[in-house]
């Protein structure tokens, strides 16, 4: 693995960090509220913009809208557009179209990608369900058929952005006397379907970012079929690791770990010898994490299939901020739980809150361990 980047690299770097200062940047994480409406019209209008200059599926196929960029200036770009909190992928571009690109039919392709590529559309992904999350392969939503079309019943939970999204990445199972990790389907499923009803899940914030779906007899067709019918779980496990890969778990630490340091150095906030120590260690653990997922980008780049790598720069990257906001909140104190857009430290309240679940989303670290165990040790299955 290289450990410093090329001229053209570093230059790409400068660009986009330029743009991303100047379009969007409004005090990093915490002044951003991804479940706000005036913020999700911003980023609309911002993707658009990435769009216009191609960045928005940078690393796409130039056959399918994109620059044919390597996975290394990919995660530069991901990289830089974290720090600066501003929406530069979404689910669609990160997930479902890599997705429709390795299994779905040409016809799929060419009716999707398109949207992607140029920002029109909006995806949600319909994994997880109330007796499902780290086992999901016991899911229990059922797909069955009915002439030229799927019937499906049943329930999603977690799911991020269901109430804006056009479609949803749907896993189903369409064999039930199937062992459970066959006998799955995934679905493109339109969210104008008759059938669904979508009720929001308040965070701890009052925020609404996730959702319940449930399916009462909603009908997809068949052509809506993404892979081959009852083998949906390798497909759902390609897309969990596009989604367990990103430097963006990592980066937006690099924010706070600089605001930190410069009040400690400052005055501003007092704190130990010991809490300082710690902010050293923060800062060795942050790169360590950034390390982790170049090497991710790496492995892509020379033509390798990152699995149980993928897994350990998850599980690091989610478990590092958790301990940065808890160390940041006992060095900042009581006005650490402050909240509100004119409070000046809803910075700190927003990134402690926002990093509580990141243990359990996208996969347990319990899960990511399992799989290095698994995979990358060659442990047998306990």
């Amino acid at each position: 693995m290289r450990f410093s980047f090329s001229p053209e690299q570093t230059g790409f770097r400068s660009e986009v960090e330029t743009f991303a200062s100047s379009e969007w940047d409004r005090g990093g994480p915490g002044r951003n509220d991804p479940e706000e409406n005036e913020y999700f019209q911003r980023a609309q209008v911002f993707r658009k913009k990435l769009a216009q200059r191609g960045w928005h599926t940078l690393a796409w196929p130039k056959e399918w809208g994109g620059l044919g960029a390597s996975p290394v200036q990919q995660a530069i770009y991901n990289e830089s557009m974290a720090y600066y909190g501003a929406p530069s992928m979404d689910m669609g571009v990160d997930r479902v179209g890599p997705t429709i690109m390795l299994v779905g039919n040409e016809e799929q392709k060419r009716e999707h990608l398109p949207a992607i590529v140029d920002g029109s559309v909006n995806w949600c992904q319909g994994f997880s369900e109330p007796n499902a999350g780290s086992d999901l392969a016991s899911l229990a939503t059922r797909a069955a058929e009915d002439g030229d079309d799927f019937v499906i019943n049943g329930q999603k939970i977690w799911t991020s952005g269901a109430h804006r999204a056009d479609w949803m990445l749907l896993l189903a199972r369409t064999d039930p006397d199937a062992p459970k990790h066959r006998g799955i389907s995934v679905f493109l499923f339109p969210m104008t379907t008759q059938g669904i009803n979508i009720r929001p899940l308040r965070n701890l914030s009052g925020g609404h970012g996730f959702n319940e779906v449930f399916f009462d007899n909603a009908r997809v067709p068949k052509a809506n079929l993404l892979g081959e019918k009852n083998r949906g779980w390798y497909t759902a496990a390609t897309t969990l690791d596009f989604e367990r890969s990103g430097i963006g778990r990592i980066a937006p630490g690099r924010r706070i770990l600089e605001r930190l340091t410069e009040n400690i150095r400052s005055g501003e906030l007092r704190a130990s010898t010991d809490q300082k120590s710690r902010v050293a260690e923060s800062w060795i653990e942050y790169e360590i994490g950034r390390m982790l997922s170049y090497r991710v980008a790496w492995l892509q780049e020379v033509g390798k299939i990152p699995n149980y790598e993928a897994s350990i720069s998850k599980a690091f990257g989610s478990e590092f901020q958790q301990r940065l906001a808890q160390l940041a909140m006992t060095i900042v104190g009581m006005p650490a739980l402050e909240f509100g857009e004119n409070s000046p430290s809803s910075a700190w309240s927003r990134f402690l809150l926002g990093t509580l679940s990141l243990t359990i989303a996208g996969g347990t670290s319990e899960v990511q361990r399992n799989i290095v165990a698994t995979r990358g040790l060659g442990l047998p299955r306990g």
